[in-house]
């Protein structure tokens, strides 16, 4: 490429809309171009990265004899509804663009494509000698995020590749996820990225267990608690823990004592000189199913710990069945105005204790009966201080099943930075920020028995399909790239990844030598593999190399006065180390630099 005769464009100021560093320098070196809200054009700097990108991973993905397919990326609604995710989609989390045809079909653009793939091995997987199979695709998904931002970190419309796979049972699916963990590791190491492998939350795909992959970055969304020995790492939604031990409770008989303006656990030990790991706090949600049914959920934990509402979402899932549903679609801590739809009387927020009554509630309006969970932390404490269902008043001594029932005991408390861990109570926790790039999914048979997906045994009955789900964003990863590595003048790309390898800068375009050294080593050194830019353009050579930071090119070539020695300059980008190499062994030199880079 030369990039005189380039859409080349780069900015010296940053851009108003970009809030990362990725986002702001893949703008003002030219590789991507804002259209509208999360839309952006990939230009071709841009596009040679992604499909450098998209090559990895279908190497790795067709090393583990996975296919290469294309699903359409309109899907109609009834294949969601077979599954029981379009009001998930649609309503509680509400990032499917959906919309009716001019046919009067309700249709969507595919933010996913469980069912697609599901109801083409509906249709196709008949027997287990069919089985197992691995489908992939690479294309781009679509989702109506409230908020995009961060470039192509949370953008409406992305490139993602997501494979499925079909088995005949656990062990095979198990087999599979575990070739795709090494795919996937393959793929990010091979990417040049630093990146941790953790425990998830499967969220609205769903499935009995998941794996992130997550590189990490100052500017990552995702927060990774990890243990120093190598032997734990999860997503905070995910993480498990614990805690650091209650401290015994001073009182020792139970009383109902004044704690004027004390409704937050701070303003209540500075009261009762009492610890925060002595109380039980008690909090209210609103938890609605997506048939309409609304439940008031008390939920208790321990003073000194706080609810992990995906954790906690994913216990009411469980308890759908409970009250005639399928899924939760939204979970919220009310405000006054909503609480005043369903109570009988204003509650004593901050004052609430386990045993509030079930005539709190409106007839009615709710679920007549509080669903009451405590989490371990809180069911293990004797002698507690919680709420007295009035405001101004506080319960000192309690305990459970003397003085109130003890729930249903869950854990739903969120994992802190220097916890213990589960495995090693000598290992502490600590944290990292990561990007999620990369996400496993052991399905089970979540979608197969929803839409009737079966196949026949070898002993001749029918069973469901056992399904896996593995997907890489692959414009995420690109920019990901950008977030781990970069300096104060530019980009960093890893040598794997980046649209060029060498860009040759000519600090004079007029000085017959060097346009005529710098053709010559930009036709030598593409004619060998070594993909090369030459910048002739009619610049100063300030701009030239400010620029040739800017886009992040990992090796650069300058053909300036040491040419009057047979030599030319090369700059590595990611050291900015210097060095005159002889014209002749410039090609060896690059090569070997690159080939030591893949290692």
């Amino acid at each position: 490429m030369r990039l005189s005769q380039s859409l080349f464009v780069t900015l010296r100021e940053e851009p108003a809309e970009a809030e990362i560093p990725s986002h702001k320098l893949l703008l003002r070196a030219g590789y991507i171009r804002r259209i509208g809200s999360g839309l952006y054009a990939y230009l071709p700097l841009m596009w040679r990265v992604l499909n450098k990108v998209r090559r990895i991973v279908q190497e790795e993905m067709d090393a583990t004899g996975a296919q290469e397919c294309l699903l359409p990326q309109l899907q109609p609604a009834e294949l969601w509804q077979q599954s029981g995710r379009w009001d998930t989609y649609t309503q509680a989390e509400g990032i499917m663009f959906a919309f009716t045809d001019r046919q009067q079909r309700e249709v969507a653009l595919g933010p996913t494509h469980e069912e697609v793939i599901t109801a083409v091995a509906r249709d196709m997987i008949r027997s287990y000698r069919q089985l197992p199979q691995n489908l992939y695709q690479i294309q781009s998904k679509f989702r109506d995020e409230i908020r995009p931002r961060f470039g192509l970190m949370r953008g409406r419309e992305f490139i993602m590749k997501d494979a499925y796979s079909f088995h005949a049972n656990e062990e095979s699916l198990k087999e599979t996820y575990q070739a795709m963990a090494v795919a996937y590791s393959n793929m990010l190491r091979r990417c040049g990225l630093e990146f941790r492998a953790v425990d998830a939350d499967s969220g609205a795909i769903g499935g009995s267990g998941s794996q992130e992959f997550m590189v990490l970055a100052d500017a990552g969304e995702d927060d990774v608690l990890y243990t120093a020995d190598g032997h734990y790492a999860a997503n905070v939604e995910k993480a498990v823990s614990v805690p650091a031990a209650a401290v015994a409770s001073i009182f020792t008989s139970k009383e109902e004592v004044a704690t004027p303006a004390s409704d937050t656990i701070e303003k209540l030990t500075n009261v009762l000189k009492c610890a925060a790991s002595s109380i039980v706090k008690n909090v209210l949600y609103q938890a609605t199913y997506d048939n309409g049914t609304t439940v008031i959920v008390l939920v208790s934990i321990r003073g000194d710990q706080k609810v992990n509402e995906v954790k906690l979402t994913n216990e009411l899932s469980k308890r759908a069945a409970d009250y005639q549903a399928k899924t939760i679609i939204g979970l919220v801590v009310p405000d006054g105005e909503a609480m005043s739809k369903w109570v009988a009387q204003p509650l004593p927020l901050g004052y609430i204790s386990p045993g509030i009554g079930d005539d709190c509630l409106k007839p009615g309006t709710v679920i007549a009966k509080i669903l009451r969970l405590v989490d371990n932390t809180a069911a293990d404490l004797t002698n507690f201080v919680t709420g007295a269902d009035r405001s101004g008043y506080h319960v000192t001594g309690a305990n459970w099943n003397t003085d109130y029932p003890l729930p249903a005991q869950v854990d739903v408390r969120t994992a802190l930075v220097g916890d213990r861990a589960v495995h090693d109570p000598s290992q502490t926790l600590e944290t990292a920020r990561g990007i999620e790039v990369g996400h496993i999914f052991q399905l089970g048979t979540k979608y197969s028995e929803a839409m009737g997906a079966t196949f026949t045994t070898e002993q001749g009955t029918e069973q469901p399909l056992v399904m896996g789900c593995y997907g890489v964003g692959v414009s995420r990863l690109a920019q990901a790239a950008v977030e781990q590595s970069y300096d104060k003048d530019g980009i960093i790309w890893p040598v794997a990844i980046a649209p060029y390898h060498v860009i040759i800068c000519v600090p004079n375009i007029t000085d017959a030598a060097q346009m005529t050294a710098a053709e010559q080593l930009y036709q030598e050194l593409n004619a060998a593999g070594i993909e090369t830019i030459l910048d002739d353009r009619d610049e100063r050579a300030g701009v030239k190399f400010k620029d040739a930071d800017l886009i992040g090119i990992p090796y650069r070539i300058v053909t300036g006065r040491s040419l009057q020695n047979g030599q030319v300059e090369i700059v590595t980008r990611s050291t900015k180390q210097s060095q005159e190499i002889p014209v002749p062994e410039v090609q060896g030199v690059i090569r070997s630099w690159i080939a030591a880079s893949m290692e």
